[in-house]
């Protein structure tokens, strides 16, 4: 065999242990306000794997289309919009985010686009979250969703505290979130 092949990547080669040590410099370190700002929602859960057990390197992105435009005070000057953000999970697999409230479009109910990166994937998932406070029954990416596993992109809104919901995205099994193809 030439040397020459054997130095070609499989291209079924994963991202491995050192996947988030890459993206460090990216992600935001500061993403939740101590008082979350008018306007905006924080999004708290955690990443998981199929077995229950917690994803301590991933990292989220969470784009909200309807605020494309608008700065928070945190960023203004940066040039990073307030419908953006990118976290990372803690040890426990738990995330939290801080992001401008989406706002309903035609033929669709308030949500975020959500990419997820972790090691082990090939390529990034693609769901959406919505928030469970604004899911109506005239969604028309929500409806193609089977019934039963609907509840996968919907964050439940807090009991006590107005503006925060609780999600968890479950990378594989039984619970599996719902992920879109691209």
């Amino acid at each position: 065999m030439s040397d020459e092949f054997v130095r070609i990547p499989a291209s079924s080669q994963t991202v491995g242990p050192y996947f988030r040590i890459g993206l460090e410099y990216l992600v935001n370190r500061n993403p939740v306000p101590d008082i979350v700002p008018a306007g905006m929602i924080e999004i708290r859960g955690r990443v998981l794997d199929r077995d229950g057990a917690p994803v301590p390197d991933a990292m989220l992105e969470f784009c909200n289309s309807g605020a494309r435009g608008l700065l928070d005070g945190n960023n203004a000057g940066s040039g990073v919009p307030d419908g953006f953000r990118r976290v990372a999970t803690g040890e426990k697999g738990e995330f939290a985010v801080a992001i401008a409230r989406p706002v309903a479009e035609t033929f669709s109910d308030p949500y975020l686009a959500v990419l997820v990166f972790a090691r082990g994937l090939l390529r990034q998932l693609i769901c959406r979250v919505y928030l469970g406070d604004e899911v109506s029954e005239s969604d028309a990416v929500l409806l193609r969703v089977p019934a039963d596993r609907r509840a996968t992109l919907i964050a439940r809104a807090d009991e006590k505290r107005e503006g925060l919901y609780w999600w968890d995205v479950v990378l594989q099994g039984s619970n599996e979130t719902v992920f879109f193809a691209w």
